[in-house]
This record gives structure tokens, sequence and C-alpha cells, in this order.
């Protein structure tokens, strides 16, 4: 059997900006999508701590070292700059390989920046 589970999160991030004329998706520092093992074009689900909307886009890489984190387009209704939100990916796995993976879980600082 196959089953979707999380394959990585990146915890407790601050909303930088929020553009709603655009396209869509959600713009993630370079930094953060690479240690989430996350991809450009990737779904993610997204659950904003200040309202508790939960919402899925897809990712576009933004700028590395920026500490950008940006919803765009439709999503942008869904949370305020400051707002602190939770992005996660999921993977489809073979339920003997899920019992044995470990989810990549990212917890960056205050202002976005990975913890070294």
């Amino acid at each position: 059997m196959i089953i979707e589970i999380l394959k990585s999160k990146i915890h407790r991030v601050k909303v930088t900006q929020a553009e709603l004329n655009y396209v869509g998706s959600i713009t993630i520092d370079e930094d953060l999508i690479e240690a989430a093992n996350i991809i450009p074009n990737e779904k993610v689900q997204i659950v904003n701590n200040n309202n508790g909307a939960r919402f899925e886009t897809y990712v576009i890489k933004g700028e590395r070292g920026s500490g950008t984190v940006c919803l765009n387009g439709a999503t942008a209704r869904l949370a305020q700059v400051g707002d602190i939100v939770i992005i996660m990916s999921y993977a489809y796995m073979e339920t003997d390989e899920a019992r044995a993976y470990e989810p990549i879980l990212v917890f960056p600082d205050a202002d976005n920046k990975l913890i070294k």
C-alpha cells in the first residue's frame, strides 16, 4: 500500500511579504527550501498559526539568505506580514518505507535564517 506522509517541514517562519497581484504561489528563501529538501514548483501545505488558515500552493525559489517568505496571489489574503506559518511538504511511499522515513525538520530563527 502507498500512503502519504510528511516529507519535510519549515517550522514557524514569519511572513515577510504578501503580494496579491501575482499569479500565485509562495516565495521562500533558497536556503530554507534547500535545508528542507523542497524543490521549486513542489506543492506545499501552509498552516497560519495566527488565524488557523490551512492552504496549499507551490514553491518559488526566493533570494538566498534573504529570509523571504512571501505569499503571492490569492494566498496573500490568508496571512498578514508578520504572521507565523508552518510550511509542509509530503511524499507518497510504500508503508514499509514510510515506517522508516524520518522527515526533515527545519527550525529557522526569528528572522527566517537557518540556525547554524
